[in-house]
């Protein structure tokens, strides 16, 4: 099964992809803070939950990034075992970065760890980062996902002991009192527990794509219930909306061990996805 499109066109597909992903929100993230804007009592959280939804307006009308920090150009990459695309497939969404990070234009935010030399193009080692996952079928979905470092930067990883697992919500909560307005709220919260250590980070990071208005369960009605009741509110602010949505993904994990993580994502949960390949 060939992937019925040129490595050109690629390219060309996951650019828009990017732009796409760095100037609107999906559906449900906007949809969630016009209702927080709505609920909301207090006028100064209410004032900065307008600024962001009129902030979604001119980015959208002006074809230009929602924020200054564009972040570092992560994609999940959903590879059905039948796909053939014919080309490096890792190769072309590096050259996709370099175009989008031109034309957009993108922040260059892809550095040497040590050197803190900027590449200038938003690639490096390890960069794009790309999350592989075999899945049955011809189709191959890419889901671009940039992230900005105010909020990764408040991401958090716990190695507890198996007994420990009332605890996980002290844990979530705790990483949210010590972020307060650093992250940028209201948040989306992904929490990953099992695994391995890095595991349990790609669950915490995997979680922030799931939809926010899918239905969550005990503990992440739990956990918004409280983290929303801190009072900590849009941008730190005050206000009755510190968190938009928590979503837990989970994988076993050793006898031994109890591995959680905690990625936060800022009011602009960006990500958008596009699908190659299949029947059409």
């Amino acid at each position: 099964m060939s992937s019925k499109i040129s490595r050109e066109n690629f390219i060309r597909s996951i650019a828009d992809l990017l732009r796409k992903a760095e100037i609107e929100l999906p559906d449900d993230v906007e949809s969630a803070l016009r209702k927080a804007e709505t609920a909301e009592e207090s006028q100064v959280a209410k004032s900065q939950l307008q600024a962001i939804l009129k902030n979604l307006e001119i980015a959208k009308k002006h074809g230009v990034p929602m924020c200054q920090d564009t972040g570092i150009m992560i994609f999940f990459a959903e590879f059905g075992t039948e796909f053939q695309p014919g080309f490096d497939l890792e190769a072309a969404l590096r050259e996709a970065v370099i175009l989008a990070t031109a034309e957009v234009p993108l922040r260059p935010n892809a550095v040497d760890p040590l050197t803190r030399k900027n590449s200038g193009d938003n690639t490096g080692v390890g960069i794009p980062d790309i999350h592989w996952k075999l899945v049955p079928g011809n189709q191959l979905k890419i889901t671009a996902a940039p992230k900005g470092a105010g909020s990764e930067n408040m991401s958090a990883l716990r190695m507890f002991n198996p007994t420990e697992t009332g605890n996980i919500r002290n844990f979530v909560l705790e990483t949210i009192v010590n972020a307060c307005g650093m992250p940028c709220p209201p948040l989306t919260i992904g929490v990953g527990i099992g695994g391995s250590s890095d595991a349990a980070a790609r669950l915490a990071k995997e979680a922030l794509l799931e939809p926010l208005d899918a239905p969550m369960n005990g503990l992440e009605r739990e956990i918004l219930e409280t983290v929303n009741s801190l009072g900590i509110g849009c941008m730190g602010l005050g206000g009755s909306t510190t968190a938009l949505a928590v979503h837990v993904k989970t994988a076993s994990c050793h006898t031994a061990s109890l591995p959680v993580a905690i990625n936060i994502q800022c009011w602009a949960n960006r990500h958008a996805s596009i699908v190659f390949g299949g029947d059409e």
